[in-house]
């Protein structure tokens, strides 16, 4: 068993530490696709902690897009497309920012970078919690816009951009599903779009990533099946309280 595991860590490049991240990477991806998306927040910052900044972005996409399937395919029925496509070409301008912006920068200077937009990220989470009920959503073309922007700059840089795009569709004033359905078809397009960019522009995607993808496919899966079950479940504003406190933690760390 041992000479076994020693083969499949060789053969993904892995050390073991490593592997029980990406193993947890993918449970949580599958958990947040379906379930609870902050959970998401967590796993990035550690993700970046084990690999580095760029090369956790190559990890990681390949996992969030069988991800993105298991959501698409949960949610089918529950997808509002007009609302998908009004901000896409606003998130491409972000996006290609990102791409650009990823290219020029050092890794160190990249993790730095994961970290402040993660925070930004939770500093808006923070304050529609804070807010309640009180919270009031802009309704104006440039809030819409900048929504765009951001979460494809956010998704490029660090796969960040849910609390952004959540703000949006809240806007919107979608029901649980329904706000579930089209976030998930909405970063189905947006993480696909991605793909070249990392493989030919950023070079820190290969066969690996997608071979490491396949393997944790059994995980993803697994995350996302609780994270159906727990959605009716669960507390969700404690849960919430709970991932902000850890990845506010995970992110500042990436300071250090």
């Amino acid at each position: 068993m041992e000479l076994n595991m020693d083969y499949f860590l060789h053969m993904l490049d892995l050390t073991r530490i490593q592997c029980a991240v990406v193993m947890l990477t993918a449970f949580l991806v599958g958990f947040s696709k379906t379930g609870v998306s902050g959970v998401l927040m967590l796993v990035i910052p550690v993700l970046a902690s084990a690999f580095g900044g760029k090369d956790s972005t190559g990890i990681l996409l390949p996992i969030l897009l069988v991800g993105d399937v298991f959501a698409v395919w949960s949610y089918r029925k529950s997808i509002d497309w007009k609302k998908v496509f009004a901000p896409l070409p606003w998130a491409l301008i972000g996006l290609f920012t990102g791409a650009v912006v990823g290219r020029i920068i050092d890794d160190q200077v990249f993790i730095i970078l994961i970290g402040v937009i993660i925070l930004f990220c939770l500093g808006i989470l923070v304050y529609t919690e804070k807010m309640g009920k009180n919270f009031t959503v802009p309704t104006g073309t440039w809030f819409y816009v900048t929504a765009g922007i951001l979460s494809g700059f956010a998704t490029m840089i660090g796969n960040a951009a849910g609390p952004i795009f959540s703000v949006y569709l809240l806007a919107l004033g979608l029901q649980k599903n329904d706000f579930m359905g089209t976030a998930a078809l909405f970063f189905f397009i947006i993480n696909s779009l991605k793909v070249p960019v990392q493989i030919f522009a950023w070079h820190n995607m290969g066969l690996q990533s997608f071979l490491l993808a396949g393997v944790m496919l059994p995980m993803v899966a697994l995350g996302a099946a609780l994270g159906l079950f727990v959605i009716k479940k669960i507390n969700e504003k404690i849960f919430r309280y709970l991932i902000i406190c850890m990845t506010a933690l995970s992110a500042l760390r990436l300071f250090i």
